[in-house]
């Protein structure tokens, strides 16, 4: 389709917008319940979306050709109740989709949402949401597919679930492959900005405190004797001699497992890890998650913080390597990039999520941060969007 409207349904700041305009598409409707979502929407693309999709009738919104939806997840009735599919779906707003598909029956819907809504409820909501859009008249594939940037070269590890629905007189839709071996190499250096070019670059800057507090895990990875590298957590309360008054089984199999082998390195390394322990404890940010660390950064002679990315979880400090980042959320505290010493800026996750550098973000960081997020990623829409279309070319092939 050359020319085509589409409307834009829980908007957000328009990942599908920036796909569908640059695949020749008008936007004739857009909403959202997040107020600074519309207003970073309407500075972006001059269209004022809508609010609560709720409350807005099928019949006042325009015609269109693609649907398009990033919705929420929300849990269905279970599969045994068999209250049919229109009473399985009320109060979700998965329901307000149908409706509207229901009565405007564009040729074409697009949705995106979490991983877990492949395999969730035991797979019963794909069930209903597959079966649901069937009965409405679309084709679809059998399983939902699920993709992530990093597979076309955007270094963002950030799987989502994409369903493609064509209507039924409009065509099939072709089953969508991806070979592994096909996958862009990914390198961070492509989306970072260059630390000259940011403006108060040392806003983004961690901390002296968190520097020494790295600069401390360094010299424990580096000085520790062991095979391989821990790829257990470390927890440093736990580097110590057990105590024969705590009834480990008490927990979990597997934080069992995971006390035995923090006092299994312990006693491997007893006189580094108490000299070490005692400097530690002198940092102020020591405690808590900071006093833990996840090394997952593979394999080396000399394992170098720095030379990754981490990020500071309620687990601890988890390392990955520099290749890709972990899917942005939507918090400030994003992942720390080791060798700029600072953290992403709301610019470097626009393009996380392949926005333009022409998109303006919302002057508040903190809302930037929460707004790409929550955003889907413009590339993974386009190209879902572009095999979606294939479908209406087969036929009049």
């Amino acid at each position: 389709m050359k020319k085509f409207k589409y409307i834009d349904l829980f908007c957000g700041i328009g990942g599908f917008h920036q796909a569908m305009e640059s695949l020749g598409g008008k936007c004739v409707f857009a909403s959202d319940i997040d107020r600074d979502c519309r207003k970073t929407y309407e500075e972006n693309y001059g269209l004022e979306p809508a609010g609560d999709i709720t409350k807005i009738k099928a019949a006042d919104i325009p015609a269109h050709d693609v649907l398009c939806a990033g919705f929420p997840c929300q849990a269905f009735s279970k599969a045994g109740k068999r209250l049919g599919f229109d009473d399985e779906t009320k109060g979700t707003l998965f329901f307000d989709i149908c409706r509207i598909l229901e009565y405007h029956k564009p040729k074409y819907a697009l949705l995106e949402n979490v991983r877990n809504l492949a395999s969730h409820d035991h797979g019963n909501t794909w069930r209903v949401i597959r079966e649901r859009l069937k009965k409405l008249g679309y084709n679809l594939l059998p399983e939902p597919v699920i993709f992530s940037p990093h597979y076309i070269g955007v270094p963002q590890h950030r799987e989502r679930v994409y369903i493609m629905c064509v209507r039924k007189d409009i065509g099939n839709i072709k089953p969508f492959s991806f070979n592994a071996d096909d996958m862009v190499p990914c390198t961070i250096e492509s989306i970072l900005e260059n630390d000259k070019d940011i403006p108060n670059v040392k806003d983004y800057k961690i901390s002296p405190q968190m520097e020494e507090l790295i600069d401390l895990w360094n010299e424990f990875l580096q000085s520790i004797k062991v095979e391989r590298l821990p790829g257990f957590p470390i927890w440093s309360d736990r580097l110590c001699d057990l105590d024969p008054n705590e009834d480990l089984s008490q927990y979990p199999d597997w934080k069992q497992n995971f006390i035995r082998k923090n006092n299994e390195l312990y006693v491997a390394n007893r006189k580094f890890i108490d000299k070490w322990l005692r400097k530690a404890r002198k940092n102020p940010l020591f405690f808590g998650a900071k006093a833990k660390l996840e090394w997952q950064a593979g394999q080396t002679k000399k394992p170098d913080i720095w030379k990754q990315i981490f990020q500071l979880r309620p687990s601890g400090i988890r390392v990955k390597v520099n290749t890709y980042f972990p899917a942005l959320v939507a918090i400030v505290q994003t992942s720390i990039i080791g060798s700029r010493r600072r953290y992403l800026t709301p610019r470097e996750c626009a393009h996380l999520q392949s926005f333009p550098d022409s998109f303006k973000p919302d002057e508040k960081p903190a809302q930037a941060y929460k707004q790409f997020g929550n955003s889907v990623n413009v590339e993974c829409v386009r190209l879902f969007a572009k095999h979606m279309f294939e479908a209406c070319n087969d036929k009049k092939k």
